[in-house]
């Protein structure tokens, strides 16, 4: 709701501070006294066009301030904006919007006193308040807004919040699926250089401990000559090859005889026989061991051959996979789990791809059955509209709901067809409207008339008053082409919206009929002063509503009386409503 309006340096407003009450308020005066002047202050405070000329003469700048109250769900609904942009004010249900005109063309938009885009503060701008009758901010000539209007009328917003569950989560499939789509021309490519990779690793069937083995038995079968040489030369020394040279082994058999007999004279020197004898049982020992390693050493090329080869084989997937065989087969366990990731993404990419399916779907289905809905709905919201255009003096007036599907190859499956389909459907709704008898319906962005456009809007607002959110709402031409007897209506279900639906509404009228339906009643005037034209407003009390709407009913006998009259059927009305 709208609390506070301060205008400077704006137009031929001097400086004006207006607190604008809840309820029902008219604003009248005289023809260019500067009630238009008001509503533009407003309109460009939620994003409307400017220009310097708005600027008072001899000024350097105009500057414009709206303060509002937010209710709890026009709150919920700001927050996560002004959450965003960093835009909270110190209390959550008061917000300013404020714009700074500047001669230079400069213009500077404010949230809560912080600097703001114009597209920002419109965005804010059309939560808070609809102007009917100059163009600007008519919500409901706008048709993407007509379909959520229509839905709240019908009740069905929780079936379209159901619907757009299925559509957010048929996305998230989507890009998945592309995204896997998209890199399959580089997983095939992976694909075949893992499956080969795998198979060389496989076919070299390594052994973690292999090369060394290997390494060690090269070094063998290169120098078997020189072990065989080595070898002999250890056991002749061992054994003896000479009769007339005795072996270590015969020398350690006499040494321990004579230690033995020497330990039977001392006793003390047993340990000396005993080691003497293990030395002698050890070189036995380590002869045959000499000699079985005689026996098999052989020369063998083809055999040095296979281990060259294969230990240049392991050299060749070491410079490729790892510093070492464990290495190198770690690498191929990688691959191998790669490969089997690649083959379940192959797997999801079915997957995906059939429960896109279902959900496309599932979504024609709910997309059809909300589709019926809308559509009873809508006949029933024309015969509602069409009745209050009656009621203000538009009897041959025509309302209706266009509606508009899309064939599309990928979209949801609506019986034999495919149709294209968002978060709130299959259905491109518009509202339609013909004036005049005989006349067809067009699209109600294109209805010329400010009078006929203003009389609209309220007889949909009023139809729609139960479900738009929109706290405040300024009519502006409403009474343009209608009498007193039509203006006596008009008030009524002007002040009708601000009861059981709680909105705010301003209105300037020259029917003092109209009027009298005010709760507060704000006088719009000017003056000279040294020699410029100033705006003034006053609020009215009684007696100056009575003198207002007079003068409204013009200089013939019995004004006032009927000024007395108006308001006291006004009141009488709304104490029976």
């Amino acid at each position: 709701m709208l609390t506070e309006l301060y205008i400077r340096d704006f137009a031929i407003i001097d400086e004006l501070r207006l607190a604008i009450a809840p309820g029902f308020t008219v604003l009248t005066g005289e023809t260019g006294a500067g009630k238009s002047i008001i509503l533009d202050a407003v309109t460009l405070l939620l994003g409307g066009r400017a220009d310097s000329s708005m600027i008072r003469a001899n000024c350097e700048a105009a500057y414009l301030e709206g303060s509002f109250i937010l209710a709890g769900a026009l709150q919920a609904g700001l927050r996560p904006l002004l959450e965003a942009e960093g835009l909270e004010g110190e209390a959550a249900d008061q917000l300013v919007l404020a714009r700074d005109l500047r001669a230079n063309g400069r213009n500077i938009c404010r949230v809560n006193g912080r600097s703001v885009s114009l597209n920002l503060l419109r965005q804010v701008g059309e939560l808070l308040v609809d102007i009917h009758g100059q163009g600007e901010h008519l919500s409901l000539l706008r048709p993407r807004a007509h379909l959520p209007l229509l839905d709240a009328y019908a009740g069905l917003d929780e079936e379209r919040q159901a619907l757009g569950q299925e559509v957010r989560a048929l996305r998230k499939v989507q890009q998945t699926l592309e995204q896997l789509r998209r890199e399959a021309r580089t997983v095939a490519q992976r694909l075949d250089m893992l499956q080969f990779q795998v198979e060389e690793i496989s076919a070299a069937n390594l052994k973690p401990d292999e090369e060394e083995a290997l390494r060690a038995e090269r070094m063998r079968l290169a120098n078997v000559e020189r072990l065989m040489q080595h070898t002999n030369e250890t056991l002749a020394l061992l054994l003896g090859v000479d009769a007339d040279a005795p072996s270590v082994t015969d020398l350690l058999s006499q040494a321990e005889r004579a230690v033995s007999l020497l330990a039977r004279l001392d006793e003390s020197k047993q340990g000396w026989a005993a080691r003497l004898q293990g030395l002698v049982t050890e070189f036995d020992e380590l002869a045959g061991e000499l000699r079985d390693y005689v026996d098999e050493l052989e020369f063998n090329p083809g055999r040095l051959d296979f281990v060259e080869e294969r230990l240049e084989l392991i050299a060749g997937l070491k410079r490729k996979y790892g510093d070492d065989i464990p290495a190198v087969l770690a690498y191929r366990d990688k691959a191998v789990a790669e490969l089997a990731q690649i083959s379940r993404s192959e797997a999801q990419q079915e997957e995906l791809a059939a429960a896109a399916e279902r959900y496309l779907r599932r979504i024609g289905q709910m997309g059809q059955a909300l589709s019926q809905k809308r559509q009873l709905a809508a006949k029933k919201l024309a015969t509602t509209v069409e009745r209050e255009l009656a009621d203000l003096r538009m009897s041959g007036a025509l309302f209706a709901v266009d509606f508009q599907v899309t064939p599309a190859g990928d979209g949801a499956y609506v019986g034999d067809q495919r149709l294209a389909f968002d978060q709130s459907g299959i259905d491109k709704v518009e509202f339609l409207i013909s004036t005049n008898p005989g006349e067809p319906l067009k699209p109600m962005a294109r209805v010329a008339s400010g009078g006929e456009t203003a009389r609209l809007m309220l007889a949909l607002k009023t139809a729609l008053a139960q479900v738009d959110a929109t706290p405040t709402l300024i009519f502006d031409e409403i009474d343009q082409g209608i009498g007193g007897r039509v203006g006596d209506i008009v008030g009524r279900k002007l002040w009708g919206l601000t009861t059981g639906q709680g909105h705010q509404v301003v209105v300037v009228t020259h029917l003092p009929q109209l009027a009298g339906y005010g709760d507060s009643h704000l006088h719009v005037s000017k003056h000279q002063e040294e020699g410029r034209t100033i705006t003034a407003v006053a609020v009215l009390d009684m007696p100056g509503r009575v003198q207002e709407l007079a003068a409204m009913l013009g200089t013939r006998e019995h004004a006032q009386s009927g000024a007395e009259s108006i308001l006291r059927q006004a009141a009488a009305m709304k104490a029976a409503a």
